[in-house]
């Protein structure tokens, strides 16, 4: 059958026999376009093909997927992901670009890239290997042996991916639901969600998280558990949720925080950069207009006009002379500052098992098993034991890896990509495709 590609601009016929697959057409595309995919040796390319907003696979035949005579499928040249990072809280694959020598880079560089690009601080998650080694941020990717394009892992502390799902979605009610019991974990968890609200831009979480109390110019920090380690943690843990707001060009979270808090106009990333020259770097011209109209304005105060960073400065002074005098009056009164205290869990990298394997709270696991136990309902009996299939399933399960009810749900999940196709035509690609998966056994 004849198909059309479009790729670059142009428009061109393709005949196409029922036999051949999607990563053979890819070659004629290839050929035909004069496409070189490895003349650099720092960046890796590849042809992606795409029909009815699904990506099509390499092994899959165009009739499969129901691609009548006469369609556009789109052909696309894209960079090669040096890795990809699983997230165990959004179930979602995130591609890690850039050029091939990031392998040789620390691992301390790859936590901030998949920060930025996931809107997690780095103090929230940890990366693993394919084997399940943990990645340190003092060592090189190249030191645990990760080829290009290896699929790493992103774990987070042990109860908090419900907190941090309802982070991403910004639902109030699911956040406060699973705070933490202990106070120091549960100011911790504040700060972070405030940061992710910043990222994503959830204005009635941010609203919400400020009116308890939590501040954008204040550092996310680390984990109580790790306070004693906190010399020798990520340097991107200093960043503020302010920072984040910027570099993702929320303007309307930005404009927020400066609100709330005239300190926000004076905060600076780990490496000493203000809110103006990050929101320049990135390119965000709305915020850069905004801040420098605050930065650049006059205050005016008792008869006199100040400017603003004249202002800003003296703000500071006096919040740091209440900081002090509010420490004194605690050591006055036998109190010691809020700090990690005796019979509190500490975490020493290489000395104690971590606490960020992703696991759901007790609670939450027990909840999980009664429901699973109340669900499983005996079936009616079959009649005629010869409409059993036993042998039939236990050959697909042993050949497919995979039992015939996940078979089904994958060749669904990968249906349902066709998003610009009614749902009865997904239907039917999943069928042709879970029929495939049959014959392929033969």
């Amino acid at each position: 059958m004849r198909v059309f590609i479009t790729f670059h601009g142009s428009c061109e016929p393709f005949d196409v026999s029922p036999d051949q697959t999607v990563g053979t057409v890819k070659l004629m595309v290839k050929d035909y376009f004069h496409v070189q995919l490895s003349d650099d040796q720092q960046v890796r390319h590849f042809l992606e093909l795409s029909y009815a907003g699904a990506i099509l696979l390499d092994s899959w035949f165009l009739t499969d997927v129901g691609i009548p005579p006469g369609s556009a499928i789109r052909c696309l040249l894209k960079q090669e992901p040096v890795v990809r990072v699983f997230s165990a809280v959004t179930g979602e694959t995130l591609s890690v670009l850039g050029p091939v020598v990031l392998l040789s880079a620390s691992v301390a560089r790859l936590v901030t890239l998949v920060s930025q690009q996931c809107g997690l601080p780095v103090s929230s998650f940890r990366l693993s290997s394919p084997t399940g080694l943990q990645l340190y941020d003092c060592n090189r990717l190249h030191d645990y042996a990760i080829d290009l394009g290896a699929t790493l892992r992103l774990d987070t502390w042990d109860g908090w991916v419900e907190f941090l799902r309802g982070c991403f979605l910004g639902h109030r009610r699911t956040v406060q639901r699973h705070l933490s019991r202990e106070r120091p974990v549960m100011r911790f968890q504040l700060r972070v969600a405030l940061y992710i609200a910043a990222s994503l831009g959830h204005l009635d979480l941010a609203c919400w998280l400020l009116e308890r109390g939590v501040r954008a110019n204040e550092p996310v920090g680390v984990h109580p558990y790790r306070e004693w380690c906190h010399q020798t943690a990520h340097p991107d843990a200093a960043k503020c949720p302010a920072i984040a707001a910027v570099e993702r060009g929320q303007l309307t979270i930005l404009k927020l925080f400066i609100a709330s808090s005239v300190l926000t106009l004076a905060c600076r990333d780990p490496q000493g950069h203000g809110l103006l020259r990050i929101a320049l770097q990135h390119g965000h011209r709305e915020c850069v207009r905004h801040l420098a109209t605050k930065l650049f304005s006059v205050v005016a105060l008792l008869g006199m006009a100040l400017p603003m960073r004249t202002y800003v400065q003296i703000k500071r002074w006096v919040k740091l002379g209440q900081r002090r005098a509010a420490s004194r009056l605690c050591m006055g009164l036998n109190r010691a500052p809020f700090r990690t205290r005796v019979d509190d869990t500490v975490l020493v990298d290489g000395f104690t098992l971590p606490k960020m394997s992703s696991k759901p709270r007790k609670g939450e696991a027990k909840a999980g098993i009664r429901v699973t136990s109340k669900a499983s309902q005996p079936l009616t009996p079959i009649n005629c034991p010869s409409h059993i299939l036993t042998t039939s399933l236990e050959s697909f399960s042993l050949h497919c890896d995979r039992t015939p009810r996940e078979n089904a749900i994958y060749c669904l999940a990968l249906a349902s990509a066709f998003t610009e196709r009614p749902w009865i035509k997904q239907l039917d690609v999943a069928r042709t495709l879970a029929r495939r998966s049959v014959q392929n056994m033969g």
